[in-house]
């Protein structure tokens, strides 16, 4: 079964999702610096989900680049993953209107961590269709990255709780971490 389809969708789903989320962006109501201020957490909620979108977005045109094979399985494996990243401008948009509140904090945290759950099925079964020896197989390894994701991903939404704060700065920790180049991935590119 060929890629083209798949990949095709999915970018125009990703760009669809980074389009709604700028729409769901409010003008400031006046014109000084004080009317920008008020809009501060709704841009920091933005930029972040900006960075998680394009990460998923870049690590899917990778994973799917060096995929030589993609089955049924592999197709909703994606749409699952799709469906949790159409999510992100809801919980953005949450979070961006109420920055001090524990629940929109933690939601935010449920979409990520069934993301990147989600992510990590689809590897796992493209690792099965392509072979255990398959580039991506040994690209991917033990998935530290991905794994690690997902624990802070959990303990950030209980820490909600205790501080939204708190579990911003987590999710914001992880986008940096995916902020830098996979040298596995970059290294399977220069074979």
């Amino acid at each position: 079964m060929g890629k083209g389809r798949l990949e095709a969708f999915s970018d125009g789903v990703i760009a669809i999702i980074i389009t709604v989320m700028v729409l769901e962006m409010k003008r400031p109501v006046g014109a000084d610096l004080a009317a920008l201020r008020e809009l501060l957490p709704t841009f920091l909620s933005y930029v972040l989900s900006y960075v998680y979108v394009g990460v998923y977005w870049n690590n899917h045109h990778h994973l799917f680049h060096a995929a030589k094979r993609i089955n049924g399985r592999v197709l909703w494996a994606n749409l699952h993953l799709l469906f949790w990243l159409s999510l992100v401008p809801f919980v953005t948009a949450w979070v961006g209107e109420h920055h001090d509140a524990s629940l929109p904090a933690a939601c935010y945290g449920v979409v990520l961590l069934m993301a990147g759950l989600a992510y990590l099925i689809m590897e796992k079964l493209i690792i099965a269709a392509d072979g255990e020896e398959s580039q991506v197989a040994r690209a991917v390894g033990g998935e530290f990255k991905g794994k690690l994701s997902v624990v802070v991903y959990a303990a950030a939404m209980g820490l909600a709780f205790v501080h939204p704060a708190i579990a911003e700065a987590l999710y914001a920790l992880v986008a940096l971490f995916w902020i830098v180049p996979d040298r596995r991935i970059e290294r399977m590119f220069a074979e």
